[in-house]
């Protein structure tokens, strides 16, 4: 595969036609003419099963690129934070940027909150919604424990930190390791030059790990096309065009004012990050698109320093695509009951939302388990989550690629506020 020839947004999004085209056409062998509406609950679970077990194939693809993608995070967020917390020295610096990264964390997470609210009861895309029979609850609803996440930030184990991948540790780990460095003087430019070379080499694994992106938005949409079909969406025209029409406003009128604001070149900013965010979009995983968002904002000129430290920051604390569907979702199941929830009702939920959705980067399914606690907070049937359960795998997609996009802008206008946006990338150096 000739990546270079046409680019890989081209290949990627031949890799997603393609998807489509192969998950019709599995779907077709698989069921033919049945349909798996006339059946029972339990037996259209059952058909399900099997089918998805039919399209593990497709599925492969897209797994084993995740694994490759996930290698690669822990030893590139270490290296790059470390050398860039070195090489600066200032921590007092890095105290400043981390304020300013939480106070514009805050106000970007207000702000996603805020518009899935004003759209869900704009266009109130429940009422579209056709309620079924009731279903068993789906996602173990998850309380936010304040004294745990402060717990689980300081980390025991820091191999296990990085197998797991779980960020927040991982830098808090790098801050005090960076200032050993540093202290030790002489000694310890053995460690940095050792660092740095790893930062190059992990940016060049990302690089052949890249190449099998396509591969990956294949399968990723061949399996779940094959298994639900096309006619899924029939159902939910309302309420996805709602959603990604919120997306899309979100990503073209609230970000490029942000950024005119910090005096930020968004639309440049973004023909960086394309890959990246159709990647996300692909294989509906933030994580996926982290190495080479990296690399796109080290190529806009972003310092690897504060890369290093908002952009792994962002994954649990500014995933503004996934805020925004937790009202969204909520309130149009609500909708789709019929409960009319209070103008007073919807801010308590913002608010709630604003601690709760923090810190759960790493919880499989994390909105759907925040969705759940909402739910049962404010009166509504938790069985309702079954209703958006089904166009869950579509919606991801939308609100990857927007998280990635979200990340970005934070990096540029905290580069932006330091007053280092422009210094050249690691692979310029």
């Amino acid at each position: 595969m000739n990546i270079k020839r046409f680019g890989l947004s081209f290949w990627i999004l031949l890799g997603l036609l393609g998807g489509v085209i192969a998950g019709v056409i599995a779907h077709n062998m698989i069921w033919g003419s049945i349909n798996i509406e006339e059946f029972s609950a339990p037996i259209r679970k059952a058909l399900k099963e099997f089918a998805t077990t039919e399209t593990r194939g497709f599925k492969l693809f897209s797994d084993i690129f995740l694994s490759l993608v996930k290698v690669i995070v822990a030893p590139l967020v270490f290296s790059l934070l470390l050398v860039g917390l070195v090489k600066t020295g200032n921590f007092k610096a890095m105290g400043r940027i981390g304020l300013k990264t939480m106070l514009y964390f805050t106000f970007a997470t207000l702000v996603a909150l805020s518009m899935g609210l004003i759209i869900v009861n704009l266009f109130e895309p429940g009422k579209a919604l056709h309620i079924t029979e009731a279903t068993e609850k789906i996602v173990a609803t998850k309380s936010f424990d304040p004294v745990d996440f402060v717990l689980h930030i300081f980390p025991k184990n820091i191999i296990d930190a990085m197998a797991h991948n779980d960020i927040l540790p991982i830098i808090v780990f790098v801050l005090f390791f960076a200032a050993a460095v540093s202290a030790v003087g002489e000694r310890g430019k053995i460690v940095l030059d050792f660092f740095d070379a790893i930062s190059h080499i992990m940016l060049k694994v990302t690089g052949y790990v890249m190449i099998f992106a396509p591969l990956a938005v294949f399968g990723a949409v061949a399996a779940v096309i094959g298994v639900h079909g096309l006619g899924i969406l029939a159902g939910y025209v309302k309420l996805i065009a709602c959603f990604f029409g919120g997306l899309g406003a979100f990503l073209f009128i609230v970000l490029p004012l942000i950024c005119m604001a910090a005096r930020v070149e968004y639309f440049k900013l973004l023909s960086y990050i394309r890959e990246p965010m159709l990647i996300a979009f692909g294989t509906s995983s933030s994580e996926a698109a982290m190495p080479k968002t990296i690399n796109a904002l080290e190529r806009f000129g972003c310092p690897d320093r504060i890369i290093g430290f908002v952009l792994p920051l962002g994954y649990s604390f500014n995933l503004d695509g996934s805020i925004m569907y937790m009202t969204f979702a909520t309130v149009s199941i609500a909708q789709a009951y019929g409960h009319d929830l209070t103008l007073g009702q919807q801010i308590t939920m913002m608010l709630m939302l604003l601690v709760t959705s923090k810190g759960l980067a790493g919880v499989p399914r994390a909105s759907l388990v925040v969705i759940a606690g909402m739910l049962d907070a404010f009166g509504i049937p938790a069985e309702g989550l079954a209703i958006i359960i089904a166009v869950d795998w579509l919606l991801d997609m939308g609100r990857s690629a927007t998280n990635v996009a979200g990340n970005a802008v934070a990096t540029a206008v905290i580069s932006r506020w330091e007053g280092a946006l422009g210094q050249p990338g690691i692979e310029n150096k």
